[in-house]
């Protein structure tokens, strides 16, 4: 599908497609514009010209296209988490500039929860995305925490695979990480240095590994867990305000909570800011650095993960895999950084509830 027709659904020039398709930073007009333009080019199964002429040459000594699939399991759609949706768009982005085809993309929630897996047949699972591919499927990029369980049936289908999560498989596949239990280690380490020790988690927690590593910094800052200032919620926005709502309700709360994802405490902080009149204003601190954490009030500390190394790494990885080039595992990881805005301060600072 050619940017032309992208461009005569959206209503935007054949400049401003091309611009949008491969500059995940470039937003245009609006936000909403934008989001139109990328739904579009996901629908028509959009091709970089270079590869849909191979395409078309076949047997005139053009090298063959190879074919992506990505996997989404943390998400059920693009809107629900808006970290996982920049990431997408930059690894869609590098699968562009390889020349390569995107020829599905999949929301499989199901992949990251355990329970769920223990239920389900997998293998008809997968045995149903796959047919939807089959002969257009060289590679598999998994985005997000992926079972066990779930991994084996997909390496049954797929000889080359890439996993981009915070939550290590160890071996299984090659893998570009940002280590859930360091991101976590970083962000209680920060609150501890302003001087919290009533600290909360919210997220989701079952074989996670921001909160294994919650729970190891804690320990090793000698800091007790109270098991009242742990949420189990969904990581999204309605968790965060799920979360801070019972938070609201109790007399006893924690001074500062970190966040296993931004969007999430986006919810949270949207919560509080409705009820000021309860006067309870704690630290949050959240993982990822999505847009909306530089908008918020107030704006919203964060670990950063780099997104654009990640997605190059991955598809690159990938891309080697494909070709031939690298046999053994491989498993990169990228560090993370503190981005210290509004929304943490000192425990005793008198001035943090006039925000």
């Amino acid at each position: 599908m050619s940017l032309q027709k992208i461009a005569e659904l959206t209503g935007v020039s054949k400049a401003t497609v091309s611009r949008m398709l491969n500059d995940p930073e470039y937003i245009g007009r609006s936000r909403e514009l934008h989001k139109k333009v990328w739904d579009t080019a996901i629908e028509l199964n959009y091709k970089p010209n270079t590869a849909a002429r191979n395409l078309k040459l076949g047997q005139t000594g053009e090298s063959k296209p190879h074919y992506i699939n990505i996997l989404m399991t943390r998400t059920e759609d693009q809107a629900t988490d808006p970290f996982f949706l920049d990431l997408l768009r930059n690894i869609e982005r590098e699968i562009h500039k390889k020349s390569y085809i995107l020829s599905h993309i999949w929301y499989k929630p199901l992949f990251s929860n355990d329970h769920e897996c223990r239920r389900e047949d997998l293998h008809a699972v997968v045995d149903k995305l796959y047919k939807q591919v089959e002969g257009k499927a060289d590679g598999l990029i998994i985005m997000g925490k992926c079972c066990p369980a779930a991994l084996e049936v997909l390496m049954e289908k797929y000889d080359h695979i890439i996993s981009v999560s915070r939550n290590p498989l160890n071996g299984y596949v090659d893998e570009i990480i940002s280590d859930g239990k360091k991101i976590s280690a970083m962000a209680i380490s920060h609150l501890f240095e302003l001087g919290h020790t009533e600290i909360g988690y919210v997220g989701i927690y079952q074989h996670e590994a921001r909160y294994k590593g919650f729970l190891d910094e804690m320990q090793k800052r000698g800091l007790d867990l109270n098991p009242a200032y742990i949420q189990d919620v969904p990581q999204t926005r309605e968790g965060g305000n799920l979360a801070m709502t019972h938070f609201l309700e109790q007399d006893n709360r924690p001074t500062a909570i970190y966040c296993a994802n931004a969007i999430t405490a986006v919810g949270m902080l949207e919560c509080l800011k409705k009820n000021k009149r309860k006067k309870y204003f704690p630290s949050i601190i959240a993982s990822d650095d999505i847009e909306e954490a530089k908008l918020t009030d107030p704006t919203l500390t964060t670990v950063s993960i780099p997104r654009e190394d990640i997605a190059r790494m991955a598809v690159t990885t990938l891309a080697d895999r494909i070709e031939g080039g690298h046999k053994n595992i491989l498993q990169t990881s990228f560090d993370c950084s503190v981005i210290t805005r509004g929304s943490c301060r000192a425990v005793d600072d008198d001035g943090w509830y006039e925000y």
